[in-house]
């Protein structure tokens, strides 16, 4: 029986897998950092670099590999097999990623946005598994979601869909600027922190006392403000650190709530660092905000729930994805 190989490329990290795509164990893993500034080339000698090792540690012959499926930490254009653009990494623009695997490992590829990689792997084998729809939330230093139903990545017209994070908040609520703004900037991870940072560099000494206990896990310097101490400051007490957590759950409650409407998923499974802040700061408070907000027939059929699948859950989706376009005999 053939191996698959099952890739993660993100703006911090690159992870491989072999295996069989069907949710088991690893056979194999490998783990890498990747330093953005450098850009995608040093990225893609990584590569290179990270498979033949695994193979090797593996004692498994290239031959033996059927195909590889890959995450790619951004848009991308499943049909021409090619990356759009890295939030993180230059170098990824229009890049035929496909091709570049084909050519450099002879194997046949396929390729999906991360997000809607990880959602097909809660949805197989994870938090979402015996239900259908799906609708799978990724919250951590950005907000990226996928819709699987019948089993499948729903893709619109080809180019992405359910991108949560990208909804536009209506001028005036909580949180948002007079202009508006989205689901992202104020409830993934960057949009938390660089709201604190601004708000504490901004307030002045007679404000300091409210905000004290938060600096003070800081060191005393805002800059060093992070979405994992301000969890830890609330659940001090903290309310500058409660406010802010607030309008992050209030947001995306109010994100889900229109997804909700729109594709009445059956369960949605939300995953990612900010979502690790815990049941009684993230999942209630998210619960309450989109059962104020979803369109009332509709309310409590789809429970929110944390995913199942931890870190490795994109590779596990990438597996998935090349058993189920390329098959392993």
């Amino acid at each position: 029986m053939s191996w698959l190989v099952g890739v993660e490329i993100g703006g911090t990290k690159l992870q491989i897998a072999l295996g069989r795509g069907l949710g088991e164990p690893f056979h194999a893993f490998w783990r890498g950092a990747v330093d953005a500034p450098r850009g995608a080339e040093p990225i893609r000698r990584q590569i290179v670099g990270g498979v033949n090792e695994l193979l090797a540690g593996a004692q498994v012959d290239r031959r033996d590999v059927a195909g590889v499926g890959i995450g790619f930490g951004g848009p991308v254009d499943t049909r021409a097999g090619r990356t759009v653009l890295s939030n993180q990494v230059a170098g990824w623009e229009d890049f035929p990623l496909i091709e570049w695997f084909t050519t450099a490992f002879g194997w046949p590829a396929v390729l999906q946005n991360d997000a809607d990689t990880a959602a097909l792997a809660e949805a197989s084998f994870g938090a979402g598994r015996g239900f259908d729809p799906v609708l799978y939330v990724t919250v951590g230093s950005g907000i990226g979601g996928g819709l699987i139903s019948g089993g499948k990545i729903y893709r619109g017209n080809g180019a992405g869909a359910m991108e949560v994070g990208h909804l536009r908040l209506p001028p005036g609520a909580r949180g948002a600027a007079p202009g508006g703004d989205t689901v992202e900037s104020i409830a993934a991870g960057f949009g938390i922190e660089d709201r604190a940072r601004r708000m504490l560099a901004e307030c002045d000494s007679a404000q300091r006392d409210k905000i004290q206990s938060l600096l003070t896990l800081a060191g005393g310097d805002w800059r060093r403000v992070t979405t994992k101490l301000i969890a830890q400051a609330a659940a001090a007490g903290d309310g500058f650190s409660q406010s802010l957590l607030a309008e992050a759950t209030d947001t995306l409650g109010w994100g889900l709530a229109q997804a909700i409407t729109l594709v009445n998923p059956a369960r949605i499974v939300i995953g990612g660092g900010v979502s690790l802040i815990g049941e009684a700061l993230f999942f209630e408070p998210v619960r309450r905000a989109c059962r104020r907000q979803t369109f009332l027939p509709f309310v409590d059929l789809a429970e929110i729930v944390p995913a199942a699948l931890g870190e490795d859950v994109v590779v596990h989706g990438a597996l998935a994805l090349a058993q189920g376009a390329l098959g392993a005999s």
